[in-house]
């Protein structure tokens, strides 16, 4: 008797065969542990390497230490002084950055409007972007005077070209997919931009107002170390300027040491919340 074959079995009727999950790889190096004591120790490690170099000067004159310079911030920060000048100078940034973001939108609304209006403003911000806001201090001086006037009109220039470059960017950047997506769910107009446009074009948004930031802040310290801000009170520039010219050479570095951690503290407690609670949380950047 012949023995009986069964007859072959398709592939596509055999069931696919799982592949066992890959282990989690858990790290426990020290790397993920202490993180977080990366920029702390790199700033300790600057310290101390700014302690022992003006110990190794040796002149108070031109490189005051570490400890002299916390000292003088210290006495800043106790008497009051400091803080008056810090008030005086953050109260016209605020000012100035919020007009140049104002103004900015604007002129990105007009660049992604139509044709006409995006070669008007890739034509502005060529034009305007690479010119330094403080080379523009002595016609505000002779439009506005010596005051705060002055100070706003070089602060809005400082905002204004880089937040519209990359705002107009991020938004001629977004997808016809996305686009298309929300017409399909009925979205127009002012629906569409904020719901659909500001979300995807928002990394350039923050990365706009990160640099618009950093260029307003250098630019008012720069302008106030020409004149003070308003009616004789000065901002922290002038605070630095005033201190050299008395030969307080610790307090000089006082001064730009306020300037260094009003930046981070900015950079850490605004922009990088701003990161973690919109663009990061929505997948779009690590």
């Amino acid at each position: 008797m012949s023995a009986v074959h069964e007859p072959p079995i398709r592939p596509e009727y055999v069931a696919p065969q799982r592949a066992a999950p890959a282990p989690a790889l858990v790290s426990t190096g020290p790397v993920n542990r202490w993180g977080w004591l990366s920029k702390p120790a790199i700033l300790l490690a600057l310290v101390i390497l700014w302690e022992l170099l003006a110990r190794w000067v040796d002149n108070d004159l031109l490189l005051p230490g570490a400890l002299q310079t916390a000292r003088a911030f210290i006495d800043g920060i106790a008497s009051g002084e400091l803080i008056g000048y810090v008030t005086v100078s953050l109260a016209i940034l605020v000012q100035g950055f919020l007009l140049g973001v104002a103004i900015a939108f604007l002129l990105t609304w007009l660049a992604v409007s139509n044709r006409f209006g995006r070669e008007l403003i890739d034509t502005l911000t060529s034009m305007f972007n690479p010119l330094p806001a403080i080379a523009l201090l002595p016609l505000a001086l002779l439009w506005f005077g010596l005051g705060k006037g002055s100070l706003l009109m070089v602060l809005v220039h400082s905002v204004v070209w880089p937040l519209t470059l990359n705002a107009s960017a991020g938004f001629r950047a977004v997808p016809e997919t996305l686009r298309m997506a929300g017409r399909n769910y009925g979205l127009g107009g002012l629906r569409m931009v904020l719901q659909i446009l500001v979300p995807a074009a928002l990394p350039s948004i923050l990365s706009g107002l990160k640099i618009g930031w950093a260029f307003a802040w250098r630019t008012l310290i720069a302008a106030e170390l020409v004149f003070g801000s308003t009616s004789g009170q000065g901002g922290l520039g002038w605070y630095i300027f005033q201190n050299r010219n008395e030969l307080f050479t610790d307090k000089v570095f006082a001064g730009l040491a306020t300037v260094i951690l009003i930046g981070l503290a900015i950079e850490r407690c605004v922009f990088q919340t701003l990161e973690r609670v919109t663009v990061r949380r929505w997948g779009m950047q690590r």
